[in-house]
């Protein structure tokens, strides 16, 4: 039976199974630090002494594990120490902006080991686009030392709904010639190696969940750039919805609001708070903004116009965002995006906490991101390591 693209992730299956013996599930417990020792293993486990043994020897010998030797005495002999392995291989990963890319290799554990930027606007269409990806990877893994025969898997975010079952882009409202276009299949022609494609809010969600609150049973990130959205990351696992769609709270509609959206519907959210709505504003005002970057620009200035639009921007935002936090009632809201900053959070919060009930925002945290530009790349490292050495993955790799 053909598996659906993200059925051996652990969002979609490691996290929904029962805990198992196999030596995936010992990776797992060592790949989170929750047990780096035999006895720990064997402990969480209630595996045999023996059997751990064979399981760590496995994980070992297939490059997966190391064992450093440096664990804490408790008396008696110090036990060995075992930890993933991120040295053996690298992951090339990218984020699509609407303007711009940023690529990275990373190794296993989500660490960048080299970037650059492309001027890569997403209207010159999938196949350059891609093409300058690729080439990209090539520079930046000679550049590390490293070759494709040292790639493990590719992860590429986009500024748009992404079908959870096909990986392909889903009717973008803001990528024109991007629909249902096959960029796993392209980037495979260069790259033979597994690629996993996200959307740009859910990837900078996870990054986020994964290097700065582990253990949030909910987040939930606003990214505001060129559009409007939102990741969501609950349980553990981003949650995508049904077919992608989850999340894309640029396109709610307003009451009162007749503006044209770049969607080709009005009264948008994005119409009229995203940075290309506050960038439009500043050039109707005698000052050249062209997108979200230029606006991110002139509030890092100073400029009193840009600050007071982008106020105005996140109490438009904070409306839209209580119904999400009545409902989803995460434990953290982070702010990010181009015009993520002191007025837009200062103008969220305003609208926020004035529309919600105090329960949904009682242990609400609302911040700014503590990654900025590099929470979609550290988000799409972990989502392409998670999926390649999930439990499952890992135990049918090794015949267990």
């Amino acid at each position: 039976m053909k598996r659906t693209y993200y059925e051996d992730t652990l969002q979609q299956s490691e996290r929904r199974q029962p805990m198992s013996t196999g030596p995936g599930d010992v990776l797992r417990l060592i790949r989170r630090g929750e047990s780096t020792t035999r006895k720990e293993i064997q402990e969480a486990t209630g595996l045999s002494r023996m059997t751990v043994a064979q399981r760590v020897d496995a994980l070992i010998e297939a490059r997966l594990i190391v064992d450093d030797g440096s664990g804490t005495a408790t008396g008696g002999r110090r036990p060995s120490k075992l930890r993933f392995d991120t040295a053996h291989s690298v992951l090339a990963v990218a984020t699509v902006d609407t303007t711009h890319s940023r690529v990275a290799v990373t190794d296993l554990a989500g660490s960048v080991l080299a970037e650059e930027s492309l001027d890569a606007p997403i209207t010159d269409g999938p196949e350059r686009v891609l093409k300058n990806l690729a080439a990209a990877f090539d520079r930046l893994l000679e550049g590390t030392g490293n070759s494709r025969d040292h790639l493990s898997g590719v992860g590429l975010s986009v500024p748009g709904p992404v079908d959870p079952h096909s990986g392909r882009l889903s009717q973008p409202p803001i990528m024109p010639g991007w629909d249902a276009y096959p960029v796993i299949e392209h980037l495979q022609d260069t790259l033979p190696v597994p690629v996993f494609v996200e959307n740009d809010a859910d990837a900078m969600a996870f990054g986020e969940y994964s290097a700065t609150a582990p253990s949030c049973e909910a987040l939930c990130l606003v990214k505001v750039s060129t559009g409007i959205g939102t990741g969501l990351v609950i349980n553990g696992s981003a949650y995508h919805g049904i077919d992608g769609g989850a999340g894309d709270i640029g396109h709610i509609r307003l009451e009162g609001v007749d503006a044209l959206c770049q969607c080709g519907s009005r009264g948008c959210l994005a119409a009229v708070a995203s940075g290309r709505a506050v960038a439009t504003a500043l050039s109707a005002l005698g000052i050249p903004a062209g997108s979200g970057r230029d606006v991110r620009k002139y509030i890092r200035e100073g400029n009193v116009e840009a600050l007071r639009l982008a106020h105005d921007a996140g109490l438009l935002i904070g409306q839209v965002m209580a119904t999400v936090v009545s409902m989803v009632n995460p434990g953290i809201l982070i702010i990010s995006g181009d015009l993520a900053s002191s007025p837009l959070l200062a103008g969220i919060r305003e609208t926020l906490y004035a529309r919600s009930l105090p329960r949904a925002t009682r242990n609400l945290e609302v911040r700014l991101s503590s990654l900025g530009e590099n929470a979609g790349l550290i988000g799409m490292a972990r989502i392409v390591a998670d999926a390649l050495f999930s439990a499952p993955a890992i135990n049918r790799k090794l015949g267990s």
